[in-house]
């Protein structure tokens, strides 16, 4: 009866297809729930769809697994993601105009090193209800079930992450892929969240130099003389594995829209997004699994955007669990290595996982900048541009560059640079921060809720480290709240629970990087001193904020002051309430004159230089 009940669905599915746009998977005759590879069942529903123009793709609720087997092999170059021969994609839609894919609430759970949704040069592209889960994750997580001087000794759920003791160190092992423990976060038992002051630095190192020994199955113990051991009944995320894949990936598209999705687990970034214009996410949530005991989601980065443009829409989003920022927004920045002619630059990319893209198009506005000073001394429009290997390119412009620029300055693409709207989202505990934001674009972040263990809102800038291009012009951040669980590690350029912290080697006071940030009707539970730090930057407003004292933990930061300002100019400090027994009361200024600076006389805030 189940079988006869299933091809009368099948059928009846198959008839309404042909009469409408839609195509449902089912029509090709996989069955959710049946274990059975859904690979290449997906490709013939895709180009099904091409045929019809705007298509809807229907994924009846269910199961659906996919592994490696009859995926397309691409050759991608990935921001921020090591660079492999080929990603693995099981969806991929590509040179796709106009397609819905409603995955009806669906379960998609993926085998093996994998990207499980591709988009590729495409445009009105929606992807929707769907939740993607491995049953081998690449991140594992275990429970401290005893803490000794010399050892600790681990409970790990050997089903979800099976593992071997290889040389006297924890291997991890999945569906094809074995990778060595390399690094771990500790999550408090109860509140889920990063416990303070552990951050990177989880137990003191001893990753390199610690035996592992499997007292039985599922109980491995880690013998290292830590300088810091977790609490008895904690977790301990267990990190191992590269970053290789994302979990979606859009690249040359435009106009994208992801609703309804759970990202509980991927092979790299969340969702990345690189060289599209017009994006939008709403209730995309990168979460643990609650239904399998996790406290971990992401294996890096929630929502990764590169060198984008047009609109950002980040609305009624969750993050939390992720091994590091939930959302990161900049650009590229790549370093002349030679100047060929007046209007010629040989260059280069220079971090390692941000290599190989087509950096410029003709017409594209460029920005010359001084590599120490991080100024822009000049703008050219592209003429043309050459690739020479994954790693070099040349690039010609139409009028002359300017003649201070030299070998060993950099270039930023201000045609790739996009507006931002986040709002209505939560930030949970993750590694590292909150939003990082590099973009000259309109930028709003307004009625999120932040918990991130580190900054909540970092706004760096560089083309000397990490070579993410982009000076903020126009940056509102307001009506937000920053829980006590902020700023309670401390990891790379958190100096505050706002950081505005670009890498200048040397910074000039008459030159600001930053300009026009206002941070306005925000609340601030903060147990520590550094509220907002701030460098290089002009035109920053810090008014009617309320800061509230909270004790929930410890103060350690190495920042005694709520405020700090080095080399800024045209700072207001106006109308903010100090709530208890608020730490510090004053404001640092170093390289920034008084006169810059305008707040109220009657709020007793002090001012040092």
């Amino acid at each position: 009866m189940k079988h006869i009940l299933s091809l009368v669905f099948i059928l009846l599915t198959r008839f309404y297809c042909f009469c409408q746009d839609t195509v449902s998977i089912a029509q090709f005759g996989y069955e959710p729930g049946s274990r059975q590879n859904a690979a290449p069942f997906v490709a013939k529903a895709i180009e099904q769809c091409k045929t019809k123009g705007h298509a809807v793709l229907v994924f009846p609720k269910g199961r659906y697994d996919f592994w490696p087997q009859y995926c397309a092999q691409k050759e991608y170059y990935e921001s921020n993601t090591d660079v492999i021969p080929f990603r693995t994609c099981p969806v991929l839609i590509e040179k796709t105009k106009g397609l819905t894919v409603d995955c009806s609430g669906s379960d998609f759970i993926f085998h093996g090193r994998m990207q499980p949704f591709t988009i590729d040069s495409s445009n009105d592209i929606q992807i929707k209800n769907v939740n993607i889960d491995w049953d081998i994750p690449m991140t594992a997580q275990a429970q401290v079930m005893t803490v000794a001087n010399d050892y600790i000794d681990l409970k790990i759920n050997a089903l979800e992450s099976p593992y071997i003791i290889e040389d006297n160190k924890l291997m991890f092992t999945g569906e094809e892929w074995k990778s060595r423990f390399w690094a771990a976060m500790e999550f408090d038992k109860d509140s889920k969240l990063i416990v303070p002051q552990s951050g990177d630095d989880c137990l003191g190192g001893g990753w390199s130099n610690y035996k592992a020994t499997e007292l039985e199955k599922g109980l491995v113990r880690i013998t290292y003389p830590f300088k810091r051991k977790p609490a008895m009944g904690n977790y301990l995320v267990l990190r191992h594995s590269a970053r290789d894949h994302a979990g979606t990936f859009i690249q040359n598209s435009k106009n994208v829209t992801i609703e309804n999705m759970r990202m509980y687990q991927n092979a790299g970034l969340g969702i990345l997004s690189q060289y599209s214009e017009n994006l939008s996410f709403k209730n995309v949530n990168c979460i643990p699994n609650s239904a399998k005991n996790r406290v971990f989601s992401g294996h890096d980065d929630g929502f990764h955007f590169s060198n984008c443009k047009g609109k950002i829409l980040v609305d009624s989003c969750s993050f939390a669990g992720l091994m590091d920022d939930p959302i990161n927004v900049h650009g590229t920045s790549v370093h002349i290595t030679e100047k060929l002619t007046g209007n010629k630059l040989k260059c280069k990319f220079v971090h390692g996982q941000s290599i190989g893209f087509k950096w410029a198009e003709p017409n594209d506005e460029v920005g010359f900048i001084e590599n120490e000073s991080m100024s822009t001394v000049g703008l050219g429009k592209v003429a043309s541009f050459k690739k020479l290997s994954a790693v070099e390119f040349e690039i010609t412009f139409i009028n002359s560059i300017p003649d201070s620029i030299v070998a060993g300055d950099a270039l930023e693409n201000l045609t790739w640079t996009p507006d931002v709207i986040i709002r209505n989202s939560y930030f949970g505990s993750s590694r590292a921060r909150g939003i990082l934001m590099s973009t000259p674009g309109e930028v709003l972040i307004e009625k999120n809720t932040f918990e991130s263990s580190g900054s909540a809102i970092l706004i760096p800038g560089d083309a000397n480290g990490w070579y993410e291009s982009g000076a903020v012009k126009n940056v509102t951040i307001r009506n937000n709240i920053f829980n006590d669980a902020c700023l309670t590690s401390l990891y790379q350029f958190c100096e505050g629970i706002i950081s505005i912290d670009p890498e200048i080697p040397k910074p000039q006071t008459n030159k600001p990087f930053h300009r026009n940030i206002r941070i306005e009707y925000n609340t601030f539970h903060a147990f520590d001193f550094p509220v907002l730090y701030a460098k290089s930057t002009q035109g920053l407003i810090f008014n009617n904020n309320i800061i509230q004292r909270s004790t929930k933990y410890a103060p350690f930061h190495y920042r005694r002051y709520m405020i700090t300002l080095e080399g800024c100019k045209k700072v207001q400090v106006l109308q903010n309430q100090l709530s208890g027994d608020v730490l510090g009361k004053n404001i640092l200024l170093k390289d920034t004159p008084v006169a810059e600076v305008k707040k109220d006389k009657s709020l007793q805030i002090t001012v040092s230089k």
